[in-house]
């Protein structure tokens, strides 16, 4: 196991260059231009192939790059690996860096499966019983609106939430003739909208909340099943849409919809949550923006009021512009960043942890079981999902 130097920078690696780990090496190059964060250095870049894994580490800032993952993680000079590698991988790597002493942060969804998702969470409770920290990157819980949103839940200001409605709709497989990728099987995806958007909308209904799942319900279609491969048409075996209905502890319900095929909808993580003294209305497409409708107001002023969440006593936003500056999509990879460093540097389990990431892999693996049964009603207990 890596022992970390108290006074050293702590050395980075991240595995994936691709989507991912371009956001990730973006967060990595500016969180310390704008927070206080320990110290840091982007040591290596992990890519399958080297002359383009190369190229990315010039571009991205890091220092060198590799293409063998294991050889990295034994390195006594790295001590954080961020996966951004496909689903496929997150279990072997993440197990294999937790068990060598190395912080981990792997992005949503935790794993394809949930036996995976079990191995890395039980690898990461053995680990933090060594100070060695983990978090799963569901970074939507560092939006500022959205954290403003659990800020007012937890306050009271909604009263009872009894309802919310979550959809997370974009186009990018709208067209049939769109090709093949490893997001559209099963083996490489694990799932398709279901585990790649529907997480994130499911993680956020938690997050808000501070509630529990009992209840599943789901619903899941594949409308183009064959794409365009490298060699003729190549069946898709992943949904391109889920349909979720959720009970939760409190009493509340909460339907969720995911689309990677709804025409128009670029990137809209839609959420409404509505209580009994209050409701609140959040587009990721207006990421700037909270809409918060309060009934203790006199009636003749009451109705949704746009609040514009970019002042400094908003979250995270004291480090960034001058009041009436809008931030960015890539601004919640910085907050990520800046909150794992903090965690660690305080000998803190950061959040979301490997459990939160086990718990929504629960609700997940119910959706498909419950698709699959006609979508028979799953009962969820509470030892599948407790840590959360």
């Amino acid at each position: 196991m890596t022992t970390i130097p108290q006074s050293a920078p702590l050395g980075v690696a991240a595995i994936g260059y691709a989507f991912m780990g371009k956001a990730h090496s973006n967060a990595w190059r500016n969180v310390a231009s704008f927070f206080d964060v320990p110290a840091f250095e982007q040591k290596v870049l992990v890519g399958r192939d080297a002359d383009a894994v190369a190229e990315a580490a010039a571009k991205y800032g890091w220092a060198e790059s590799a293409t063998d993952w294991r050889s990295v993680i034994e390195r006594d000079d790295i001590h954080i690996i961020d996966i951004c590698a496909p689903g496929w991988m997150h279990a072997e790597i993440a197990v294999a860096a937790l068990e060598a002493g190395k912080h981990v942060l792997v992005e949503k969804p935790l794993a394809n499966t949930l036996g995976e998702a079990e191995l890395m969470t039980a690898a990461a409770a053995k680990a933090r019983a060594l100070g060695v920290q983990s978090m799963i990157g569901f970074n939507y819980r560092r939006v500022p609106a959205l954290a403003l949103a659990r800020e007012l839940i937890a306050e009271g200001r909604l009263g009872t939430v009894r309802h919310v409605r979550a959809a997370y709709l974009q186009d990018w497989l709208t067209d049939p003739e769109s090709p093949m990728s490893w997001r559209l099987r099963k083996e490489t995806a694990g799932s398709g909208a279901l585990g790649d958007i529907a997480s994130h909308a499911i993680d956020q209904i938690l997050y808000l909340l501070g509630d529990d799942v009992t209840e599943v319900s789901g619903r899941l279609q594949t409308f183009v099943d064959q794409r365009p491969g490298a060699e003729g048409p190549e069946e898709v075996t992943v949904d391109d849409a889920a349909w979720v209905n959720l009970s939760l502890a409190s009493g509340a319900i909460a339907s969720v919809e995911a689309s990677r095929v709804a025409t128009g909808q670029k990137n809209s993580l839609q959420l409404e949550i509505y209580g009994s003294l209050g409701s609140l209305m959040f587009d990721l497409e207006n990421l700037n923006e909270l809409n918060f409708m309060d009934t203790t107001a006199p009636i003749r002023e009451q109705g949704f009021r746009r609040i514009l969440v970019n002042e400094p006593e908003h979250p995270y936003l004291g480090a960034w512009w001058p009041q009436g500056h809008i931030i960015g999509w890539e601004h919640t990879f910085t907050h990520q960043i800046r909150d794992f460093l903090t965690a660690i540097a305080a000998g803190e389990s950061p959040s979301p942890s490997f459990e939160d990431g086990l718990n929504v892999q629960h609700i997940l693996d119910a959706v498909e079981e419950s698709a699959a049964a006609k979508s028979s009603l799953i009962q969820l207990n509470a030892s599948a999902t407790e840590g959360a």
